[in-house]
């Protein structure tokens, strides 16, 4: 059973499955420092176990799906950082060992009961985030970067050939702010990936359009097509936007949607620093709402953390 298939045979006889939350705000309780260009990537090559042992925790929160360390690891930041190509490369394939690691870990420590009721689950997904996140300087939340078809390929080739090497079971295209760009994406995965699967989540300005300006139903309903993009949905925005964002997927698309956001903190960009919002609603509050609307996958972005994403399992395996 594909992929796609397994995500759709689990969706008819539960409420959603889990996607993992933050990587880098848990890195940091590790102590590692992930204020620099390669951020929470910087745990590939100082401290790897802290990897292994977030991955461990959402598991253990309840995560149906892991997503890889490979936000910002790529190998061209690698190499302008003194690395050679091929340890830049181990290290992508090091991000995915690490969470297959904290699966196997996870799935040792359970009962022979437990075992059979996660059956083929968690799945590891291998995050592919756009052009702009290489840039560094917030083009993954305005998109307005323009490459060519063949240059968005050219750039994201090498790293999704690692991941897929690797074992991930599909790509996360997370965090896309650009309609090219993705497009470019879709197609590369039909050329060169075609027994592999992938979601897609963009980065929006609203609950109505991407940040480069394209109307999000646009988006959806190009991709709808697409057999091998398993998902369709939205990561990395607060919390307010989302009902209303999956009312307006849903309307063109009968795909399942994902949905990961922040955790309702405040971001200032220009300081690239978090404030804490005490005010701000939990997942507790918002996924039955989101679910209504009809989300079926759903984790956490941004300042998330194990707490997060078991808040959103005990809903969704109620």
């Amino acid at each position: 059973m594909n992929v796609a298939d397994l995500i759709s045979e689990n969706l008819k006889n539960k409420s959603g499955l889990v996607v993992d939350g933050a990587m880098a705000t848990e890195l940091e309780k590790h102590d590692v420092d992930t204020d620099n260009e390669l951020w929470s990537a910087t745990a590939l090559i100082e401290n790897p176990e802290a990897i292994t042992a977030v991955h461990k925790s959402y598991f253990q929160a309840g995560a149906d799906v892991a997503i890889t360390n490979t936000y910002q690891a790529n190998i061209e930041r690698f190499i302008q950082l003194g690395l050679s190509k091929k340890a830049s490369q181990q290290l992508i394939i090091k991000a995915v060992k690490l969470a297959q690691k904290a699966r196997t870990e996870y799935f040792d420590s359970l009962t022979k009961n437990e075992r059979q009721k996660r059956a083929e689950f968690p799945l590891i997904a291998g995050s592919v985030v756009p052009y702009g996140a290489y840039l560094a300087d917030g083009s993954e939340y305005r998109g307005d970067y323009d490459l060519s078809i063949q240059e968005y390929q050219d750039f994201h080739r090498s790293r999704m050939s690692l991941l897929d090497k690797a074992g991930v079971d599909l790509f996360a295209f997370e965090t896309q702010p650009n309609f090219a760009e993705t497009k470019a994406l879709v197609e590369l995965i039909r050329a060169e990936f075609p027994k592999q699967y992938a979601w897609l989540t963009f980065s929006i300005k609203d609950p109505l359009t991407l940040c480069d300006g394209t109307s999000l139903q646009t988006a959806v309903k190009y991709f709808n097509v697409f057999e091998q993009v398993s998902a369709i949905g939205v990561n990395c925005t607060t919390l307010e936007n989302i009902e209303e964002t999956v009312k307006n997927i849903r309307a063109v698309t009968d795909k399942p949607i994902i949905v990961y956001p922040n955790n309702g903190d405040v971001y200032d960009p220009k300081t690239k620093t978090w404030t804490p919002n005490p005010q701000a609603d939990t997942f507790a509050d918002l996924v039955p709402k989101w679910v209504k609307a009809g989300a079926q996958l759903i984790g956490g972005c941004c300042r998330t953390t194990p707490t997060d994403i078991k808040q959103i399992a005990d809903y969704l395996n109620r």
